[in-house]
């Protein structure tokens, strides 16, 4: 059996969990989330227990994975309306920086013109200064999406290190031409 299907999914205090069909729906302190999960699975809500569990129909490699993929995926809406998913991004470089217009977040970045991209309603973005980006959201999979695309504009090049890159993020840096020969 699958080590993290057949992990059932404890719920704290303060959120509800409704089955309807096929849709799995999540309420808590930070809003409502919904799945539409595979036909195949099972999701089973055990109020007494206050445990979610997933079930599957066979031992089939599909749906093993999908056991696995389907009580991750409710895990981390479980786990979104307690707490908040966050991704922090930095931006590197002389003159790059970052700027929120209205629904947009504006990134100057090396480029000609202004690259503006739209944030996403599930996501709040805020700026600590103009080279830090913080995203949060009760949305696992719309924070870690928004992130890839803002370090998609300009991700970080490996001769000076210069782009927007994930907090923390190690790039390996490669030696220029002057250091290669000799």
């Amino acid at each position: 059996m699958s080590r993290i299907g057949k992990k059932p999914i404890p719920l704290p205090d303060g959120v509800t969990v409704k089955v309807d069909g096929g849709v799995v729906s999540v309420k808590g302190k930070n809003g409502e989330l919904k799945l539409t999960h595979h036909p195949r699975m099972a999701v089973v809500v055990d109020d007494a227990a206050r445990q979610v569990v997933v079930n599957r129909p066979d031992e089939s490699r599909e749906n093993k994975a999908l056991h696995g993929l389907t009580r991750s995926l409710v895990n981390n809406m479980v786990l979104g309306v307690t707490t908040l998913f966050e991704k922090k991004l930095e931006i590197v470089g002389v003159g790059y920086q970052a700027s929120i217009s209205g629904k947009n977040l504006d990134l100057q970045v090396g480029f000609a013109n202004i690259v503006k991209l739209p944030i996403p309603a599930a996501v709040s973005c805020t700026l600590t200064d103009n080279t830090h980006i913080v995203l949060k959201s009760a949305d696992k999979q719309a924070v870690g999406q928004f992130a890839a695309v803002i370090r998609k504009v300009r991700p970080p090049e490996p001769y000076k290190g210069k782009g927007i890159r994930y907090e923390g993020e190690r790039v390996r840096r490669k030696a220029g031409k002057a250091f290669a020969g000799g």
